[in-house]
């Protein structure tokens, strides 16, 4: 099977966790955008320090060795999926599935069906491949590991907590204990758009969610009012973008790329009204050059006011203004929708732009992992590797490893996701429980 150009690169996790080398692009000179201005929330302010270091091999239970194994498997097994029939590999592969846990119908709570990549992964990765995340990983609010690319709470986390409804659940965790009553999550680190055909892409998500409708209708535990009823939230597209800066692209050349992406998600979207879906929250990318990880990984650098790359930022821009025009399309081509768009990009930008105001001492520096200042992020000693460091004080750091949010952080941006000041049209998320 011959794959298509966007097809061509292998292992997102990779391209996720910082080990693939970034070179900047040349910046068109496109503006910053301002982002709206809101009240602060004031946080306590501390001393910045590093208190704590992640064991060495002498005294660790885990060793570098089977970590750089276990990334090398994962990476190897999806070169062998994408090498082999990788339709009929799929298919085993997802039929392989049940949904053992589910138990009991419905209790009439909110069902909510989430897709997306590590900004909204709650533990999906460590779940369907085995991988290990090792702490200082949800120290904050868990009090150990669970699979979150965080120190505590994800931005989905707080959006159910505001509806009174449990977290959800992985969907391929069958030892969660949940009865995915309220719902299951899709999303796993690393994920993308583009490749299509291989594990855990949109697409694959998508028919992950048609694996788990037929099972849970035929148990009865959610009806098809229960489906029709239930919100359906993407966050997806951060990995996309920075697969296509991997591949030495210029700007002018990513903005081509960009409207196959917003497509895919827009396919997404039909496939589940087709399944009855009627409600949809859809989250638009963050400020892709304010990451540690980008910042610390390019050489030529064209930076904005704030020690940002413009022309990520860009780039993201774009896609946001896509995304958005798509959401626009699919309210006026989809009867009886409702697709809300989510301007999580002038949340994040503002928490940067802004740093101060919120408590944050640090906006553009990791709070675990290696090197220090300025950005404290080693591609080759990432957070949770030995020899990697973590901050004494989270809520003074706005980035947790570089790549993803501090709870601390997600807090912030969970609550002006809830204000509806960043919706379009402004739709309060609890109007779909109470709908």
């Amino acid at each position: 099977m011959k794959a298509t150009e966007e097809e061509e690169d292998c292992d997102p996790l990779l391209l996720e966790s910082g080990r693939l080398e970034k070179k900047d692009r040349e910046g068109l000179g496109i503006p910053i955008v301002p982002s709206p201005n809101h009240q602060a929330l004031h946080l306590p302010k501390h001393n910045i320090a590093f208190h704590e270091q992640i064991p060495t091999e002498e005294n660790a239970n885990y060793t570098v060795t089977s970590q750089q194994r276990q990334l090398q498997q994962y990476c190897f097994a999806i070169s062998m999926a994408f090498s082999l029939s990788i339709s009929a590999l799929l298919l085993l592969f997802l039929l392989s599935f049940s949904v053992t846990s589910l138990q009991q119908p419905t209790n009439g709570g909110p069902v909510i069906f989430n897709f997306g990549d590590s900004n909204s992964d709650t533990g999906g990765l460590i779940a369907g491949l085995g991988y290990t995340i090792n702490p200082p990983y949800g120290r904050t609010y868990f009090h150990r590991s669970t699979g979150r690319m965080s120190d505590g709470r994800l931005i989905i986390d707080f959006l159910c907590q505001s509806l009174n409804t449990s977290l959800l659940a992985p969907y391929l965790d069958s030892l969660s204990g949940s009865k995915f009553t309220n719902g299951a999550n899709f999303a796993i680190v690393g994920s993308s758009t583009f490749p299509k055909r291989i594990p855990f892409s949109l697409s694959i998500q998508v028919m992950q969610f048609l694996h788990f409708k037929a099972t849970a209708g035929a148990k009865d535990l959610i009806d098809e009012e229960g489906f029709r009823k239930a919100l359906y939230m993407i966050d997806i597209g951060q990995n996309d973008l920075a697969q296509l800066f991997s591949k030495n692209l210029s700007l002018t050349q990513i903005t081509k790329k960009i409207p196959p992406i917003t497509t895919e998600i827009k396919n997404a979207v039909k496939t589940l009204y087709d399944q009855g879906g009627r409600n949809f929250w859809i989250h638009n990318t963050g400020p892709l050059g304010c990451l540690p990880q980008k910042l610390s990984s390019v050489q030529q650098r064209d930076m904005d006011t704030y020690g940002c790359l413009s022309t990520y930022n860009a780039a993201a821009r774009l896609f946001n203004v896509g995304l958005r025009h798509t959401c626009d399309e699919m309210r006026f081509e989809l009867k009886d929708v409702k697709v809300v768009y989510v301007d999580v990009y002038a949340i994040k930008y503002d928490l940067i732009a802004n740093s101060t105001k919120y408590g944050f001492t640090s906006p553009l520096m990791a709070c675990c992992g290696n090197g220090g200042p300025p950005y404290n992020y080693n591609m080759r000693l990432t957070c949770g590797y030995p020899g990697s460091q973590v901050c004494k004080d989270t809520s003074q750091f706005i980035s947790w490893d570089g790549i993803h949010y501090t709870e601390a952080a997600n807090t912030i941006v969970a609550s002006k996701i809830l204000s509806t000041d960043y919706s379009i049209p402004p739709i309060p998320f609890d109007f779909f429980v109470r709908s």
